[in-house]
């Protein structure tokens, strides 16, 4: 959690740019101060640099078959026990959700996700933490 503030700290990763204002927006509105990162390496430095309660992150981030947000969440998991960790994807199989899980990811949602959903699954894991 964000010293001092009281506000809960959230890092989306998404190389879809309207994907990541439309986050920040909603959560922002609802007590988290949102960091963004549209590449891996992005959000890597930011998971070095800031602890997170939440991190919301896209499977794939350059527009090719690479599946960098396993990466992320990997390193966001080894950096804390406590953060939540959604990864998002259009492309869910059972073996994507067992590597997702091994990885650290505490969910895996199919994208698209309506918002509403979406930010139903951010606040039942802030419940449960």
């Amino acid at each position: 959690m964000t010293e001092g503030s009281g506000r809960r700290r959230m890092l989306v990763v998404d190389d879809e740019r309207v994907i990541t204002f439309a986050l920040k927006s909603y959560f922002g509105k609802h007590g988290f101060d949102v960091d963004t990162a549209s590449e891996r390496e992005e959000a890597l430095a930011l998971l070095t640099r800031h602890d997170y309660d939440i991190v919301i992150a896209d499977l794939r981030l350059t527009g090719s078959t690479e599946e960098e947000g396993l990466e992320v969440v990997r390193v966001a998991r080894a950096r804390s026990a406590k953060t939540s960790i959604i990864l998002l994807t259009a492309y869910r199989t059972t073996a994507l959700t067992e590597r997702a899980h091994s990885l650290g990811a505490d969910v895996l949602l199919q994208k698209p996700k309506p918002l509403p959903e979406l930010a139903e699954t951010v606040f039942a894991l802030m419940e449960s933490r």
